[in-house]
C-alpha cells in the first residue's frame, strides 16, 4: 500500500480553548480507520488540513508526497483534492431534484436528462451503495435521514477516490444503533467494492463497528493517536 496522507506534528489554532494536535498519522487506499476524540469543529478543521484547505500553524501534512504549502494554484489544489472523497452534513443535495440527479452531479452536468453513460454508472453506484432502483427517480426531499446520509456516501464515492474522509456522519442520524450499524455495513460494502479507504471521525461505537477497520483515539494535549484503553472492547 503507498501512503496517501501524512501528519507530522501538527498543530492549528480553531475555534476551542486550545489547537488541534496531531502528533502523528498516515493512511493510504488501504486503510480503513474510525478515529474518537475529535468534536465537530476539530473534525471539520482535520478535513481541511488533510485536504488542502487549511495548512498548519506547525508541522507538516503531505498527499501523495508533496507538502500542502506547496500547493499554489487552484488547478493544483483541486487535483489533489480529487484524491478524495468527503461525507459532511454541509454538503448541499438538491432536494427539489431525484436521487439520481444528485447522484450524477458529481459526474456530468447534464442531468435534465441524465445522459445513458451517467446514468449507468448511477445505476451501479447505487446499487453498491444499497439503493432500491424504484428510490433513484424520486426526489430528494422524500428521503429519510438513513437514505439522504447514503446519498452523501455514494456521492463522495462517485468519481472514484483514493480516501473517503467522513465527519460525523450519523451524529445527526435517527433510528438509534440500528441505523448506525446499518450504515456501518454500508460503508464497509461499499468500500471493499470500489476499492477506497476511509478515516471516520465518529464517536459512534454501533457505526464504527458495524463499519470495521481499526479504531485511534485522540489525546487532545499531545496529539497522540493510539488504539484505546477503556471503551469499544470489541476492538481489542
Amino acid at each position: 500500500m503507498s501512503t496517501l496522507i501524512e501528519l507530522h506534528g501538527i498543530v492549528k489554532a480553531y475555534p476551542a480553548l486550545r489547537p488541534l494536535r496531531v502528533h502523528a498519522l498516515t493512511a493510504g487506499s488501504s486503510d480503513r480507520l474510525a478515529l474518537r476524540g475529535f468534536d465537530e469543529s476539530a473534525a471539520e478543521m482535520f478535513i481541511h488540513l488533510v485536504t488542502g484547505a487549511a495548512v498548519p500553524d506547525e508541522g507538516t501534512v503531505r498527499v501523495a508526497g508533496r507538502l500542502t504549502t506547496e500547493i499554489t494554484t487552484d488547478t493544483e489544489w483541486l487535483t489533489s483534492l480529487d484524491r478524495f472523497g468527503i461525507v459532511t452534513h454541509r454538503a448541499v443535495l438538491i432536494d427539489k431534484l431525484s436521487v439520481a440527479s444528485n447522484m450524477a452531479l458529481p459526474l456530468t452536468v447534464s442531468i435534465d436528462p441524465i445522459p445513458p453513460d451517467i446514468r449507468a454508472k448511477v445505476d451501479a453506484l447505487a446499487a453498491d451503495a444499497g439503493f432500491d432502483v424504484a428510490t433513484l427517480d424520486r426526489e430528494v426531499a422524500s428521503l429519510s435521514d438513513e437514505d439522504r446520509l447514503r446519498l452523501h456516501l455514494a456521492r463522495a464515492v462517485a468519481n472514484g477516490p483514493d480516501l473517503v474522509l467522513l465527519e460525523h456522519p450519523t451524529a445527526r442520524l435517527g433510528g438509534g444503533r440500528e441505523a448506525s450499524e446499518r450504515f456501518g455495513r454500508t460503508l464497509a460494502g461499499l468500500s471493499s467494492a470500489r476499492g477506497f479507504g476511509w478515516i471516520a471521525l465518529t464517536e459512534d461505537e454501533a457505526f464504527a463497528t458495524a463499519a470495521g477497520g481499526r479504531v485511534l483515539e485522540l489525546k487532545p494535549a499531545t496529539g497522540e493517536l493510539a488504539a484505546p484503553k477503556r471503551g469499544w472492547r470489541a476492538w481489542f
